[in-house]
């Protein structure tokens, strides 16, 4: 039978087959083949399964080609690579100004392993109605800066159902992974969509204004006929792998556009002369944010080089 995974916890994965849902383990042989991966099959996956004769349980027999997916540095062993979705029509990045504060660093370094892997990504700006007058700024800039790069910005609050019907259309026919910091209200967003599903929520920390964990599993739903969210656990970092220094200004947008103009062919923005990257930003053409953050990136990427270990 084939199906696609709709979770996966580490022991076992359910597997939605058109006989229904199964449970189903994973032969070691999937882990030897992965070795650099901490999860060799991830939710959105399309897999076979079969009947272990031996024991009875269902067993993933294949993974099918994946037409996609994301993965970030693991955040319990740094030299591996965690796969957060596989197969994904696009993106749907939830971050808050305040209660907790999404960094614009955050948000750059998910786009750019979104654009490594062609995922279109719509940025969310939840708890508007929470929005006080200080964090304002902090709004206009994230409306100012990514809807000119072609990432679309929709505000919102799950809470209040303000902006669900932007997100219903977004949604519509598609499976989209809905991805942020712990607190941002993803599950809060997934139950306004289809309140039947009834995902577990909880408060974030008054004290610290950060959130605390609710979804302990990346998890597909179906929100509508037809239409798919993924629903992941909180991402308390965002560590870009799988590019190497000289590639990683083509997935900045407006960096991209000026490729071949510096002086130097391998120009990596960053000391060298005749840099027509440092001179946009000089005179405001490229926001002074996205390119510290492609530096702090840069200097990520240069120091621990993933790309020789992966």
């Amino acid at each position: 039978m084939e199906g696609i995974v709709l979770q996966t916890t580490g022991s076992w994965y359910s597997v939605r087959t058109a006989q229904g849902v199964h449970q189903c383990r994973l032969p070691g042989r999937f882990k030897q083949e992965e070795n650099k991966t901490t999860n060799p099959i991830a939710v959105g996956d399309k897999v076979s399964v079969e009947t272990d004769t031996a024991t009875g349980d269902m067993v993933i027999d294949a993974i099918h080609p994946r037409s996609n997916y994301i993965v970030r540095q693991s955040p319990r062993q740094k030299h591996y690579k965690h796969i957060i979705a596989a197969n994904i029509d696009r993106a749907l990045l939830i971050v808050t100004v305040s209660q907790p504060r999404t960094s614009l660093g955050f948000v750059d370094r998910f786009l750019v392993a979104a654009e490594s892997y062609h995922i279109p990504v719509t940025i969310l700006v939840n708890k508007i109605d929470a929005l006080r007058k200080k964090d304002q700024a902090v709004l206009d800039e994230i409306l100012e800066i990514y809807p000119a790069l072609g990432y679309p910005v929709i505000t919102a609050s799950a809470e209040k159902r303000i902006g669900l019907e932007e997100v219903t259309d977004l949604l519509r026919n598609k499976t989209t992974l809905v991805a942020g910091h712990s607190g941002v209200g993803k599950s809060t967003l997934v139950n306004a969509l289809n309140p039947a599903l009834n995902i577990r929520t909880k408060k974030i920390s008054s004290k610290w204004e950060k959130g605390m964990h609710t979804t302990t599993f990346a998890t597909m739903y179906e929100v509508l006929p037809e239409s798919y969210i993924i629903d992941t656990p909180g991402i308390k970092e965002f560590f870009v792998i799988e590019i190497k220094p000289e590639e990683l200004s083509g997935y900045f947008p407006e960096m991209r556009a000026m490729v071949g103009q510096c002086q130097y062919n391998n120009c990596l923005h960053y000391t060298e002369p005749g840099c027509v990257v440092k001179t946009a930003v000089e005179n405001g053409e490229i926001a002074y944010s996205r390119f510290e953050n492609y530096l702090n990136i840069l200097e990520n990427i240069r120091s621990v080089n993933y790309w020789e270990r992966l």
